[in-house]
């Protein structure tokens, strides 16, 4: 296994452009991931929200790098005041009337190895859970339907 990738994928019973709405407008990415004010879907649009365990929080700085409308997300991520910057991609494959996200987060390795809370296994456990339960929840059971 490549450990400079990591790659978390997930089928939703959803159509593409609700899976895209989810991962790229901020009102909706606040019910599921993290609420970003700054966020604005245009390249080069640096953003930033904090995020970690309860006891330490982490200001992660971010910035859009590629976009391909239902397609495609690419943003940079780092640390304040760490040293390290990763690239986190969303990509959605249709599937009949059903959505295949595809989540890659590339570079983790760059962080510092001797922080515990940066390493692979708690990305791991993170994006899973993200993708996997919040996300999954978010558009499956009714909640992003109401819009």
């Amino acid at each position: 296994m490549d450990d400079k990738l990591l790659i978390i994928e997930q089928e939703f019973n959803a159509p593409i452009a609700l899976v895209w709405r989810a991962i790229t407008e901020k009102e909706l990415m606040k019910k599921w991931y993290f609420d970003i004010a700054d966020f604005k879907l245009e390249i080069g649009t640096k953003f930033h929200f904090e995020g970690g365990k309860e006891d330490r929080c982490y200001a992660h700085i971010c910035e859009i790098l590629d976009i391909i409308p239902f397609q495609k997300l690419k943003y940079s991520w780092k640390y304040e005041g760490y040293s390290g910057i990763s690239f986190v991609t969303f990509e959605l494959f249709p599937i009949g009337n059903n959505t295949k996200l595809k989540l890659t987060h590339e570079g983790i390795e760059s962080f510092p190895r001797d922080n515990p809370d940066l390493v692979r296994d708690n990305f791991i456990g993170g994006w899973k859970f993200l993708i996997h339960e919040s996300l999954k929840d978010y558009l499956e059971n009714g909640n992003a339907l109401k819009l």
